[in-house]
């Protein structure tokens, strides 16, 4: 019988776990080697290194574009969806670790990006494809990330660097391909800015406002279950870009809402001016306590219209209401979440990309919880019990990931046509 190495490997594993050491040899595929964790060609790649502020050091292969930057040391356990976590703008001033081993091997392309350039501090992958092998592709990852500016490294163990960040926390961190000295890496790393008090949201806001018309690409109508949107009217949806993904505009317009963007910094005055049917928050980067603005620009809007938001939105939704946030000891980042509602008992598997999470002994009276994230049981959905308005902590529309929770884009709508019978 012919067994794939891979079901070989899982075969071995699986024997080791159940009967202890097995009474014959691992075979190379099985037994990690020094050469593991190092590219064949890395003699000919340019070195990089990566140190993080408790001292640890990994050397590797420049990723991208050369020089320095540094960030919140992070982790992202989506199998696929790269691109759309490069130009993700939540990830602004984080260095971006994937767990899944082989990243480029479906190249990028134009159609993929969710805002209109990479936002992350850095990029950070165990082995970079050599084939970019999808139809769609039009470039490589290399290509890419060179081409943005983004500094990255390969080459590294980036197991053990999640078992670091998952036991200890999210550091701190350097990548260098210009800086090889190990002890003034980790000194940079350490004097480095971190997240907590810092306002992300103004290094990624639009500088203006903008219609928006784009809806889903004919991928999305794969599925059958959809339905069409109501397009015997068109509510006005205005949407509040803290640093918004391409594809919850998409899903806005897909139900049938003429959608306007203005940035996350504008007043509660100039959203009602265009007389909105809904208000949408989006997600952003970072800490969600500083922006004061955005908090005081809710509060004025909670009762003037449906309100949802996604994410940062949610965070800044719930602060609105007297909430408090707190940073997680290393974020919800990837595709596989599983967040359970509280009133149907439903699962979800979502996509979540946050470092900081509402504290649920602080939830006040006018809110109620809707969503738990199975993992830890951190708040991940609230709704207001007195004026249309609720927030999800994860990303229903799924860029790339599980499209469970896509029925809240539909749930919007429905309060917006509701709300709109209500006051005539």
């Amino acid at each position: 019988m012919r067994i794939l190495p891979s079901l070989a490997l899982l075969f071995l594993v699986d024997l080791k776990d159940d009967m202890g050491e097995p009474d014959f040899p691992l075979t190379e595929l099985a037994r990690p080697s020094e050469h593991t964790y190092k590219d064949t060609d890395m003699a000919d790649e340019k070195i990089a290194k990566l140190a993080l502020e408790d001292g640890t050091v990994y050397e590797g292969t420049s990723l991208g574009s050369t020089g320095t930057t540094s960030g919140e040391v992070v982790f992202n356990t989506s199998m696929t969806g790269y691109q759309e976590i490069l130009t993700d703008p939540s990830y602004r001033g984080q260095i971006v670790t994937m767990t899944y081993p082989e990243i480029g091997n479906y190249g990028v392309n134009e159609e993929d990006i969710e805002s209109y350039q990479p936002h992350l501090a850095g990029f950070v992958i165990r082995n970079l494809s050599d084939t970019a092998s999808n139809y769609r592709s039009t470039s490589s990852l290399q290509d890419y990330l060179t081409k943005n500016g983004v500094v990255g490294i390969s080459g590294i163990d980036t197991r053990a660097l999640v078992k670091r960040i998952r036991s200890v926390g999210a550091l701190k961190g350097v990548i260098s391909t210009e800086e090889l000295d190990d002890a003034q890496l980790v000194q940079m790393a350490k004097d480095s800015a971190g997240l907590v008090g810092r306002d992300l949201v103004k290094e990624v806001v639009p500088e203006s406002s903008a219609d928006w018309d784009t809806q889903l690409s004919d991928w999305w109508r794969l599925r059958r279950d959809l339905g069409a949107a109501d397009t015997t009217s068109q509510p006005h949806v205005v949407a509040l870009d803290f640093g918004m993904k391409y594809n919850i505009a998409r899903h806005l317009a897909d139900q049938g809402c003429k959608v306007t963007v203005l940035p996350g910094t504008a007043s509660a005055d100039e959203v009602l001016a265009l007389n909105p049917d809904g208000i949408f928050l989006s997600n952003g980067p970072g800490d969600p306590e500083p922006l004061t603005y955005a908090i005081e620009t809710i509060q004025a809007l909670l009762g003037k219209a449906p309100i949802f938001g996604i994410c940062l939105g949610h965070q800044l939704l719930a602060l609105a209401c007297g909430a408090n946030t707190f940073k997680l000891k290393f974020g919800h980042r990837g595709a596989n979440q599983p967040v359970q509602e509280t009133e149907t008992g439903k699962i979800e598997i979502t996509t979540q990309n946050h470092g900081f999470a509402v504290d649920p002994e602080s939830v006040p009276e006018c809110l109620e919880i809707t969503h738990f994230n199975l993992n830890d049981q951190t708040v991940a959905g609230v709704r207001h019990k007195e004026v249309p308005a609720f927030g999800v902590q994860y990303h229903p529309e799924a860029a790339a990931g599980p499209h469970d929770s896509q029925y809240l884009f539909k749930r919007f709508r429905q309060l917006i046509d509701e709300h709109n019978v209500a006051v005539g």
